[in-house]
């Protein structure tokens, strides 16, 4: 859901192709409360849009985890390959 809504706003009706509306509603809910999208509704259809933003600490938190699981894979292949002392 997030993939297609960072390609722009997109209608309800549209983001439930294939999936439960309850479901899509649901899903939609706890987003909208963690200030990750945003809808308004213009006559009967509401739309959902990403705030902009909202997933760069996210991003910061997943590059820092990056750096140290790097590192540990890089330890485990130096020693899988024989290269420690």
């Amino acid at each position: 859901m997030i993939e297609r809504l960072a390609a722009g706003p997109a209608a309800v009706s549209e983001l439930a192709a294939g999936v439960s509306l309850p479901t899509v509603l649901q899903h939609l809910g706890v987003l909208e409360e963690a200030g990750i999208v945003t809808s308004n509704k213009i006559g009967r259809t509401r739309s959902v849009s990403l705030v902009p933003g909202a997933l760069d600490g996210a991003s910061t938190w997943i590059a820092g985890q990056r750096t140290p699981a790097e590192r540990q894979a890089d330890r485990l292949a130096d020693f899988l390959e024989g290269d420690t002392p």
